[in-house]
């Protein structure tokens, strides 16, 4: 049909003997490449203290180290994909790699927060493209559904080791070198497979109607930005100052304004069939709350380790490492239960799992024991995890038409981005009014500022949990599925 993109008509070789001759070198490539961009959710958290106390970030704006790059990411990535399909694949990648690297050399040498803030929403604006050009790719070279499922599975091993990988790497950097090396070591990253993919990647593009939905794209992100900088400025000047509403207001008009948009477009980025499955978009709320109520999460966990608990930057990267085993635990049993049990029990199951390792750290003190509290809470919280977005993917892409399945793809990516984006903004708030509100009632000494803390950390993650139960009362409430609803085959398409 018009405007579909082809797959592997395009890509010289792509149709012989299970696809193009050089396609696991060039999986080589694009492992590299994907590496680059999952490392970055997590190796600026554990920089975080540092950059900001180098750069003298308020607690009020240090989220947007986090936010700029989320938001940017997760409401340009429906363009990005579309942008990667017509104007070329490879193209796409090249330049999506090239300006990822150029804005973290910006942001490794940034002399004030504006500038490190500026920075980071240009790398999600670049891993916006490389994302999707980098999926696109695999699909057009891997024809083969054997060899197929095994690229997949190497991309996403790379997804959900990357993280853990970026714990560690964070810390080491940021304790033997400078917190600015976590930006700057993509440059190399990024040198190297530009070396490999120029010569390798062959070029594919789709064909037909070329138009872009850029009115569509611009609105949802500024809507997003204008949202969470209303939620910046309650931290500041409270929830019912002007500013502060206006912004709300604003955001949602904006937001709103986009359903418009995306209605009457022919083009549409996201095509409201897609959310109007009642399953489908029970998936992808449940999906942005659980992303609202973990992003913020994590990144006060950094913070207690290191400013709390006194944790080098490297212990305080290993320290987070129990969540990631949790995950994959729990992913492993996930995708053995789902033929069995279906997608809404694990979800549910997920869900509760994941508010009951949160409730856990709510419970942290100025010297809680590692070993007896914040690991198993740390492992339970990952399970949690694990359980819920295995079968929360498969629900979401199952059964989308082959025409909306990069949409359908990219959007549950965009709502774990923009999920996490508004609730580390809202989450960071409701820290600094705890905070201020505990130092406001008490004599200030020394022990009471890193009591304060303490404070705000565990409402924040009594935040974190509400949210997180809230996806499980959407799931519960919206997700009628049956046990053969569910594939059990070979993965769907992936984002």
């Amino acid at each position: 049909m018009p405007g579909t993109p082809s797959t592997t008509a395009d890509v010289p070789g792509a149709g012989t003997q299970g696809g193009h001759p050089r396609r696991w070198a060039v999986l080589a490539v694009i492992a590299v490449a994907q590496l680059m961009v999952v490392l970055d959710a997590t190796i600026v958290n554990i920089a975080l203290p540092h950059a900001q106390a180098d750069l003298g970030i308020s607690d009020a704006d240090r989220q947007w180290v986090v936010t700029a790059y989320t938001l940017t990411f997760g409401g340009l990535l429906l363009l990005g994909g579309r942008l990667a399909d017509y104007w070329g694949r490879k193209r796409a990648f090249l330049v999506g790699m090239v300006g990822f690297a150029l804005a973290s050399a910006v942001g490794g040498l940034a002399t004030n927060g504006a500038l490190l803030f500026g920075a980071r929403a240009l790398q999600g604006v670049f891993g916006a493209l490389l994302a999707p050009a980098s999926l696109a790719l695999l699909t057009v070279l891997f024809t083969e559904t054997r060899e197929r499922a095994k690229a997949f599975a190497v991309y996403g091993a790379i997804a959900g080791g990357g993280s853990a990988v970026g714990l560690l790497l964070g810390g080491v950097l940021t304790e033997y070198t400078s917190w600015r090396w976590c930006l700057l070591v993509n440059i190399p990253i990024a040198a190297f497979a530009l070396l490999l993919a120029l010569p390798l990647v062959p070029e594919s593009r789709a064909h037909g109607d070329t138009r872009y939905d850029v009115p569509g794209a611009l609105v949802v992100t500024l809507g997003l930005v204008s949202l969470v900088y209303g939620f910046t400025r309650a931290a500041e000047d409270g929830w019912d100052a002007a500013g502060t509403l206006a912004f709300i207001a604003a955001g949602v008009a904006l937001l709103a304004a986009f359903v418009v948009i995306e209605l009457r477009s022919s083009h549409p980025l996201l095509p409201m069939r897609i959310l109007l499955d009642r399953n489908r978009g029970g998936a992808y709320l449940a999906s942005t709350l659980i992303g609202a109520g973990l992003f913020g999460a994590f990144l006060f966990l950094t913070f207690y380790f290191q400013v709390v608990l006194r944790y080098t930057p490297l212990e305080a990267g290993l320290a987070s490492l129990p969540v990631t085993a949790g995950v994959l635990i729990a992913a492993g049993a996930a995708s053995q239960l789902l033929p069995r049990v279906g997608a809404k029990p694990l979800m549910l199951a997920g869900a509760v799992l994941a508010a009951a390792g949160m409730v856990a750290l709510t419970q942290v003190d100025v010297d809680t024991s590692f070993a007896a509290h914040l690991l198993p809470a740390q492992v339970v919280l990952g399970m949690g995890l694990g359980f819920t977005f295995v079968p929360l993917s498969s629900l979401a892409l199952y059964g989308v038409p082959e025409h909306d399945a990069g949409a359908a793809s990219a959007t549950l990516n965009a709502t774990q981005q923009v999920g996490g984006s508004l609730g580390t903004a809202l989450l960071n708030t409701m820290y600094t009014s705890a905070v201020t509100g505990y130092l406001a009632t008490r004599v200030p000494d020394p022990g009471t500022q890193v009591r304060a803390l303490v404070h705000g950390y565990s409402v924040a993650f009594a935040w974190g949990t509400g949210l997180i139960l809230l996806s499980g009362l959407t799931t519960l409430l919206l997700i009628r599925v049956r046990r053969q609803d569910v594939p059990t085959g070979a993965p769907a398409h992936l984002g």
